[in-house]
């Protein structure tokens, strides 16, 4: 009992702080950064817990949030997922997991995000058609352990993106380290992540990626069904960004998921205020030799975020 309430004391303290230093003002930096795409998360697991999970980074969703969590997987795995995201715009993720000796382990994935449909117009506004663009990636990671707490991992990612009929290319790389405290019950991890450079753009000007620093904890408190997850994460084109997740696995096969994302704050419109801004829910169910899970994210004017997202061994 006495557990409980000082992991409810310290969610509570930490939500108070964030909140008392997030003036809700746009940082002068945003949007300036080539492939934002590379920004958006994935897994319906890691979204549903707020997008905290590098220090968690236990399953096939490591590939993005923690490469060197890869290495706790000891089968062939894949995970396949499917974002609907804002104004008719889709993205997926498709990732393979292979052990490969006794220390290391190989991924392979690809992202994607897709513009929708739009109007086409001369000069003078007459409508001379539709185009068309999106974005694509393709990453190689390896990881290695360097005993049964400490593991490394790096990922490197080529990077494609069309509208119309320009486009653009890159190249960028993630370098991660994950520890795991011998029972198990607390990790963390950290991750330099979209380090590299725009080989070229769209235009005549080659910007800066979106390079981030990650940072993350989880915690399994003892004698509950919960995995409570924090992260720090701070882009160098936007402010410091909280977010925390919780996993209630209690239900198992069947799970509960929450969590909140200071970021969340950047979809509402001046002056409409929101109390569901950075929330986030979801839930996920094992069938067989896979988990199907889903997870949803109301974003305010902008409207809502579904993902479905499932996840097995080959």
């Amino acid at each position: 009992m006495k557990s409980k309430k000082c992991i409810v004391t310290f969610f509570i303290c930490l939500i108070i702080l964030v909140s008392s230093v997030t003036s809700g003002e746009i940082n002068s930096s945003a949007g300036t950064s080539a492939f934002p795409f590379l920004k958006i998360n994935v897994s319906a697991r890691a979204v549903a817990m707020g997008g905290a999970f590098t220090g968690l980074a236990d399953d096939e969703s490591a590939l993005y949030y923690n490469p060197a969590g890869i290495t706790s997987i000891e089968f062939p795995k894949y995970i396949l997922g499917y974002h609907n995201y804002f104004f008719d715009m889709q993205s997926g993720f498709l990732g393979y997991i292979k052990p490969w000796g006794e220390k290391r382990t190989l991924g392979f994935y690809l992202s994607y995000l897709n513009y929708g449909s739009f109007t086409q117009t001369d000069d003078v506004g007459s409508v001379t058609g539709d185009f068309g663009g999106g974005d694509l990636l393709f990453a190689v990671t390896l990881a290695q352990k360097k005993n049964h707490q400490i593991s490394y991992g790096a990922t490197a990612k080529f990077i494609y993106e069309k509208i119309d009929i320009y486009s653009a290319t890159g190249v960028a790389f993630d370098l991660a380290a994950k520890y795991n405290s011998d029972r198990g019950r607390f990790g963390a991890g950290i991750m330099l992540q979209n380090i590299g450079v725009q080989l070229s753009s769209l235009g005549t000007r080659k910007d800066d990626l979106p390079t981030t620093v990650r940072s993350g904890v989880s915690f399994k408190p003892k004698g509950i069904p919960l995995t409570l997850t924090s992260d720090l994460i701070l882009p160098f084109d936007n402010d410091l960004i909280f977010a925390f997740g919780a996993d209630y696995v209690n239900y198992s096969p069947f799970y509960i998921r929450a969590g909140w994302n200071s970021f969340g704050s950047n979809y509402k419109a001046t002056g409409n205020d929101t109390s569901f801004e950075g929330l986030s829910l979801g839930c996920g169910f094992d069938v067989k030799r896979m988990q199907i899970s889903y997870a949803f994210t109301p974003s305010s004017d902008l409207g809502d975020s579904h993902r479905i997202t499932i996840t097995g061994e080959m």
